[in-house]
């Protein structure tokens, strides 16, 4: 028997998921670029962690987000799950870390104009995460 139609709305507004929501692909790599152009900028904690060139960590990262906000599983597909503590465990992640890789990420959306009510999921969302990678 199929699900009922919905009735609530979604917590991140009108479109059928936050990938939608971000304009699909193209919002999805957008963001995942503007959050490392942020962390070049602006983080040089986070930029240290980082390979001299991006590039995978910053193609890595679109592919996580298409289907973490529920668009194209596009790193299940091509790198498995993402254990995503475990592959974060070998850099120091505290209290610092995550504050400026939240304001990185706030930043992104911000240049995006994202706000409303997915503005206010995705960073919750990002928040959970981010303290979720927190190590020491």
């Amino acid at each position: 028997m199929p699900d009922p139609p919905r009735t609530e709305p979604n917590p991140w507004g009108d479109a059928a998921t936050p990938y939608e929501g971000l304009g699909g692909d193209d919002g999805v790599r957008e963001l995942a670029d503007r959050f490392y152009d942020r962390i070049e900028a602006t983080a040089p904690t986070l930029r240290a962690m980082l390979p001299r060139n991006d590039a995978i960590s910053r193609e890595k990262l679109y592919e996580f987000l298409s289907g973490w906000t529920g668009g194209p599983n596009l790193y299940i597909a091509k790198r498995g799950h993402p254990r995503l503590r475990m592959r974060h465990f070998p850099f120091s992640i505290g209290r610092e870390e995550v504050l400026e890789w939240l304001r990185c990420m706030s930043d992104a959306l911000d240049e995006m104009g994202v706000e409303g009510p997915l503005r206010e999921f995705l960073d919750a969302r990002f928040e959970h995460s981010a303290y979720w990678m927190q190590n020491r």
